[in-house]
């Protein structure tokens, strides 16, 4: 159908054209989709298996929908990406605030325009993208917003008076009809505003200041609701989920390869960046890691969930900690540094929500105890137990590094520390090279380093030997030496000792 030719309803007519609902148009492409085994939902990663599946069962049955998960499970994505299974264009009345289709017209300004000019009803396009409306529920959302209101104004202006429904201004409901609606937060809706949509969902008649009109609304909804909702700030109505055809639950990624699959696409990550800064997949690994600790951690507030957007939050700090260090030794090139992790915090206390326990411990440091975690848990995937070599010293392979600590060595990684200053620091532990070179043998000079540090990271995860968080950075030396020195006054440590992973335990 050439939709630039159509311009009349007599033409539509004559091109073939035929009504069907939005529900129809739905359901007849994601047939087609599946068909010829088409990706309906693009982008969308750990649901192939969970989620999509009973979405299209929805969108088969021409059900409206909601989306219950905690926040970061894309919810909204997926409601957006329904718009992709919309026809490309449809044909609507000039003029009509209500998108009225021009075989089946259901306002008032539509009616009367086909009864005044007929075949000759000019006609306009609209496209998918413009058939999608979107309102966060909040406590202020009023009737008016959703339904409607009389307008006095345009009373005035029209010389109408109150009783006549051309006075009346519709809300975001009618002026989505043959559109896809989303109400996020469906919860936080007040319950007598969520009473106003029983009808529209079922019946499909809407009432405005005693005005009773019979509109046929023809809309798919999707709303998004978060458990967490029903018990701390509000709850669907029972009637209202009664009218809901589907519901359908959303999870947390469920593995770390889709887990890093989604960050690595979300992640804004300048071009300049990946041409200064090397991010080896240890240090992806990593970032994906504290999630899956934050989601266990008995610090966190499980039932208000830890959004994908931690990690994605996350992996910028990380290459923009990076990045700063490079800029400020004037370095064309650099690679990550498990010491950057310092920039990743920001990222976890501000995406967190903490129970008693975490609030009283402070979001700073159950930050720095949650990267300390991930790193114990990735240590054993790089490098041996420690634990296996508690009874037995002498055949560690991390004898030789303990030793030279124990002897009262001691070595401060600071995060601005130039390449070179790095690379040196770290070679003057003895025993670290070579610990690397013989688990990770073949790799290059940068990932070695990263290797190095990693290893003295976990040993003080194991309580081998400490690490205390310095203002500019960290130091690492011997257990017992740590815990039997007292801080002298001006000593450049943070208040935290155990800040950022330090093994008191």
């Amino acid at each position: 159908m050439d939709y630039k030719k159509i311009k009349t309803l007599a033409q539509l007519k004559s091109a073939g054209y035929k009504f069907k609902t939005i529900k129809d148009e739905l359901r007849e492409n994601l047939i087609a989709k599946l068909r010829k085994k088409e990706n309906v939902f693009e982008g969308i990663w750990g649901y192939e298996e969970t989620v999509i599946p009973d979405l299209e069962r929805a969108i088969l049955a021409g059900h409206d929908i909601n989306l219950l998960g905690l926040r970061g499970q894309a919810k909204t994505r997926l409601a957006r990406l329904m718009t992709n299974l919309l026809d490309e264009f449809i044909p609507v009345i000039e003029g009509s605030e209500l998108n009225d289709d021009p075989l089946h017209p259901i306002s008032r300004y539509g009616k009367d325009k086909i009864q005044d000019l007929g075949d000759d009803t000019p006609i306009t396009w609209l496209h998918r993208n413009d058939r999608y409306s979107e309102k966060l529920a909040t406590p202020d959302v009023s009737i008016a917003d959703l339904i409607g209101d009389v307008d006095p104004i345009k009373a005035a202006s029209l010389k109408l008076p109150y009783s006549d429904d051309r006075v009346i201004h519709f809300g975001l409901i009618p002026r989505s009809h043959r559109c896809l609606f989303v109400i996020n937060e469906l919860p936080d809706l007040q319950a007598r505003i969520q009473v106003a949509l029983f009808n529209i969902l079922q019946e499909g008649d809407i009432q405005i200041r005693g005005f009773k009109i019979r509109l046929p609304l023809d809309i798919q909804f999707v709303f998004t609701a978060n458990p967490e909702d029903y018990t701390n700030r509000g709850s669907i109505v029972t009637p209202l989920k009664d009218r809901i055809d589907s519901q359908i639950i959303t999870h947390y990624p469920k593995s770390m390869e889709i887990s890093k699959k989604i960050t690595q696409q979300e992640a804004l990550i300048r071009q300049e960046q990946k041409n200064l800064v090397t991010v080896p997949e240890i240090a992806k690994d990593l970032i994906e890691q504290i999630a899956f600790e934050a989601r266990k951690s008995e610090f966190v507030d499980a039932k208000s969930g830890v959004s994908a957007r931690l990690t994605i939050s996350a992996y910028e700090n990380l290459l923009a900690a990076a990045e700063r260090r490079a800029l400020l030794n004037n370095e064309k090139n650099t690679f990550v540094r498990l010491s950057d992790f310092a920039g990743v915090v920001p990222s976890v206390t501000g995406k967190v929500e903490l129970v008693y326990e975490g609030q009283q411990e402070g979001p700073g440091i159950v930050a720095y105890n949650l990267v300390g975690k991930a790193i114990r848990t990735q240590f054993l995937n790089y490098f041996p137990d420690p634990d296996k070599f508690r009874k037995q010293k002498d055949k560690s392979p991390y004898k030789k590094i303990s030793n030279w600590f124990g002897d009262g060595n001691m070595i401060d990684l600071l995060h601005d520390m130039s390449n070179v200053e790095y690379e040196k620091t770290l070679r003057s532990v003895p025993g670290l090279l070579d610990l690397v070179n013989e688990f990770h043998k073949g790799q290059d000079n940068s990932l070695k380093l990263f290797f190095m540090e990693f290893a003295l990271h976990g040993l003080a995860e194991f309580s081998l030997i400490s690490k205390h968080n310095l203002t500019s950075g960290l130091q690492f030396k011997d257990l017992l030496s740590s815990m039997f020195s007292l801080p002298k006054d001006g000593d450049d440590e943070s208040e935290d000792d155990e800040a950022f992973g330090n093994s008191k335990r």
